[in-house]
C-alpha cells in the first residue's frame, strides 16, 4: 500500500477527505495528523500513479510517500527560491546595477537551458568592481526566509535529523543564512575578494547539481544513513540530481525540470507542512 498525506492547512473538513478518496479505487483514510489541517490516507496505487491522480487541487498539496521511514534522518535543501524567498545574486546585482542581466541568465540557468558552472561565472563577472560590504547591505535590507523554513529545519534538527545547506550560491549569503535558520552545515561556492572588493571570479570549485548530490551522498556514508532516510528540496534544474537521489525529492515552487523528477511538489503550504509530511503534527513543532 502506497501513503499519501493531503495537506490543506486550515481547511481539511470531511467534505475534502471524501473528495480525495472518490479519486482513488479502494482508497482508504487512515489517519489525522492535525485535524483541519493534514491527514493520511493509504491506495494500492503505485506512488508515482497516485501523485498523477491526486495533483492539481486548487490550495492542497499532496505528498506521496514512497518506501522508507516517515521521518527522515537528514534534510539538505537548497537555499534560494527554496530555504528564502530571493535570490541573492539577482538582489546583489542590483546594488551593481546589473540586475536584469543577471536575473535573465539565473532564470534561464534554473530552467535547466544553461550549464550552472558557465551561468555562474558569467554572472559574477558582472559583479566585479562591488564592494564587499554591499553584501552585508543586501543581506539586511533585501533577503528573508520563506514561510515555514526555520520551523522545519530547527524541528528535525530536536528530533535527531542533520541538516545541511548547500547552495550555488556565495558562502556570504550562505553562512549568516545557515546560522539563522538552524542548520548544522553549509556547502557554497566562495566569491574571490581583493582590496574590498569583488574580482568578478569564484574560488575553489563549484557547486553545481553533481556536488549537491554528492554532499547528500557523503552525508548518508558519513552518518551511516540509507538513502531512504533522507529529505532533499529545491527549486530548479540545479537541484534535481540531489532531489532524485533523497528517499523524499521534494520540489518546491518549482520549474517544470525539477517537478517532473521530484517525488512530490509543495506549492501551497509553507516548508514547515514537509514536517506533516513526516507524519510530525503540530504539537511537536518548534514554531518560527
Amino acid at each position: 500500500m502506497t501513503i499519501a498525506t493531503l495537506i490543506a492547512a486550515g481547511r481539511l473538513d470531511e467534505r475534502l477527505l471524501e473528495a480525495a478518496l472518490a479519486r482513488i479505487h479502494s482508497a482508504e483514510f487512515t489517519r489525522w495528523i492535525d485535524r483541519g489541517d493534514a491527514a493520511d490516507f493509504e491506495s494500492p496505487l503505485p506512488p508515482q500513479e497516485l501523485r498523477q491522480v491526486l495533483e492539481g487541487w486548487e490550495g492542497a498539496d499532496v505528498i506521496v510517500h514512497t518506501s522508507g521511514p516517515r521521518q527522515k534522518r537528514l534534510l539538505v535543501a537548497d537555499m534560494d527560491s527554496t530555504i528564502i524567498g530571493q535570490e541573492c545574486i539577482d538582489e546583489l546585482a542590483d546594488y551593481a546595477g546589473v540586475k536584469p542581466q543577471v536575473a535573465d541568465i539565473t532564470e534561464r540557468a534554473m530552467r535547466g537551458e544553461l550549464d550552472f558552472a558557465g551561468a555562474l561565472a558569467e554572472r559574477v563577472a558582472l559583479l566585479e568592481g562591488l564592494e564587499f560590504e554591499t553584501i552585508a547591505q543586501c543581506l539586511a535590507e533585501r533577503i528573508r526566509p520563506n514561510p515555514g523554513a526555520e520551523t522545519l529545519v530547527r524541528t528535525m534538527s530536536a528530533l535527531g535529523a542533520t541538516t545541511i545547506l548547500v547552495s550555488g550560491g556565495f558562502t556570504a549569503f550562505v553562512e549568516p543564512i545557515a546560522r539563522k535558520v538552524g542548520f548544522d552545515r553549509f556547502e557554497a561556492n566562495v566569491l574571490e575578494v581583493a582590496a574590498g572588493k569583488l574580482t568578478g571570479s569564484t574560488s575553489g570549485r563549484i557547486v553545481d547539481s553533481h556536488v549537491k548530490q554528492e554532499v547528500l551522498v557523503r552525508a548518508c556514508e558519513e552518518l551511516e544513513l540509507r538513502p531512504d532516510e533522507t529529505m532533499a528540496i529545491g527549486d530548479g534544474a540545479n537541484d534535481a540530481l540531489m532531489v532524485m537521489a533523497a528517499g523524499l525529492g521534494i520540489a518546491y515552487h518549482a520549474k517544470p525540470v525539477l517537478a517532473e523528477v521530484a517525488d512530490a511538489c509543495l506549492e501551497h503550504h509553507g516548508l514547515d507542512a514537509l514536517l506533516w509530511a513526516q507524519g510530525i503534527n503540530r504539537a511537536r513543532w518548534i514554531e518560527d
